[in-house]
């Protein structure tokens, strides 16, 4: 819709492409970091622990089976139990926060906001934030979540941006207190580097309680359960990101992934749970898949999971920029403020309930697509120099293959049979 009319259809295509690889990616990495987790945990309590990556692959799919489960045998019950989630989410954090800054010794302030490191050998300190900041990035992914299940929410225009935008404020203070807390708190971060287990925190974790396993242990549990309860929101989100595209005909094989559990002639959508089963079970396979390539090499599965960040900032780019320029021309029209307002197309394009009006807008976005551009760009990057095979960013390449893909896929055959995202209005009677 805010595409010109000459390269929509396209761009809604690309667009659909990197949002469904990315939210397949996200999945994906959720699990193999719940299991890399556990086996740090292990590590951890038994220091005798023969590490396999085998043992990280079956505790992903294991990860992965809870989150199908949660989406299809219970799935009426989803929303109560993401509502469950976000209790236990808020609790978990003073459960960490607070033993975390009451039992460890704590470092200065000139330390802590002076300080700047430059562990990836790189010629200047600002270079070494820039690719550093990838990172932390991760960690804002998947906000958009409720965006693909508009289609199951009640009043969506409204509802949606209110579940982004708190979803933001309240991750983002609760995110820069933890940060705070974490670096006030860091200790020796040599050792914190060179941690067994694979993950800095828990050494971290475990200087902040005098070396107490059982306690340390205590605190990486949360961590862990509240990274494994957020897979089934992102299995959610990844098969009915996967249901539409394949609805609009963007993906191969859509005639079944578009389906969804025993289907009626009629409506194509199960009277009872109205649940993607096809889809599901496609996003399940695919990160189950994905999991196998860290047995042999975690560096080439880092790899592939590099489309959770190069994917989802790409459709967030392309859509962002198309604001823009709409906003720019002055193409949005103010709503009426009639249920019956419908966007179809872009020369009929009006507000939602939600927006920010005039100059504001136009720097929030421009804002945007600047802070995107930079993501992106230094995605590509190595972590550290000297670049070997074994620590080279070869997410360049698989992006571009996964482009490349979709556009000889779409020139060869979507093209015929796509034409943008499909719209269902229901009419009452």
């Amino acid at each position: 819709m805010l595409a010109p009319r000459s390269s929509r259809k396209f761009l809604s295509y690309l667009t659909g492409w990197l949002t469904v690889t990315g939210w397949q990616a996200l999945v994906a990495s959720g699990g193999y970091l719940g299991g890399t987790v556990i086996q740090g945990l292990i590590v951890l309590n038994n220091p005798d622990y023969g590490y396999q990556r085998w043992h990280g692959t079956l505790l992903f799919w294991a990860i992965v089976a809870f989150a199908v489960f949660l989406n299809t045998v219970t799935s009426r019950l989803l929303p109560k139990v993401e509502g469950l989630i976000l209790i236990l989410h808020i609790l978990g954090f003073f459960a960490i926060f607070i033993p975390l800054v009451y039992m460890a010794p704590h470092g200065r302030a000139v330390d802590v906001f002076t300080t700047f490191l430059n562990e990836g050998g790189w010629p200047t300190q600002g270079l070494s934030f820039f690719v550093g900041l990838i990172g932390n990035v991760f960690a804002f992914l998947g906000a958009d979540g409720a965006v693909h299940m508009s289609e199951e929410i009640q009043n969506a225009s409204k509802t949606v941006p209110r579940a982004v935008i708190t979803s933001m404020l309240l991750n983002g203070v609760l995110g820069f207190g933890m940060l705070i807390a974490v670096l006030f708190c860091l200790g020796d971060i040599t050792a914190a580097l060179e941690s067994p287990t694979g993950y800095p925190f828990m050494e971290i974790f475990l200087q902040a309680t005098g070396n107490s396993v059982s306690g340390s242990t205590v605190m990486i549990a949360i961590v862990t359960i509240m990274g494994t309860l957020s897979i089934p929101g992102f299995l959610a989100t990844s098969s009915r990101a996967i249901w539409a595209f394949s609805r609009d005909r963007g993906l191969p094989f859509w005639q079944s992934l578009s389906k969804k559990q025993k289907l009626t002639r009629e409506t194509q959508v199960h009277p009872r749970t109205s649940i993607p089963l096809v889809s599901i079970l496609t996003t399940t396979t695919i990160a189950c898949l994905l999991g196998l390539i860290s047995i042999g090499s975690p560096t080439a599965l880092n790899d592939v999971l590099s489309l959770t960040i190069n994917g989802l900032y790409s459709s967030y780019l392309i859509c962002c920029s198309l604001l823009l320029w709409r906003r720019c021309t002055g193409a949005i029209t103010p709503s009426s403020n009639t249920e019956s307002e419908i966007n179809t197309a872009p020369t009929n394009l009006t507000w939602g309930p939600f927006r920010l009006p005039g100059a504001l807008g136009i720097l929030t976005n421009s804002w945007a697509c600047v802070y995107m551009t930079v993501v992106l760009f230094f995605s590509f990057w190595p972590p550290a120099t000297p670049t070997t095979a074994a620590t080279m960013n070869f997410s360049v390449l698989v992006t571009g293959a996964v482009v490349l893909f979709s556009v000889v896929y779409y020139w060869v055959w979507a093209k015929e049979v796509y034409r943008g995202p499909v719209m269902e209005v229901g009419l009452g009677g």
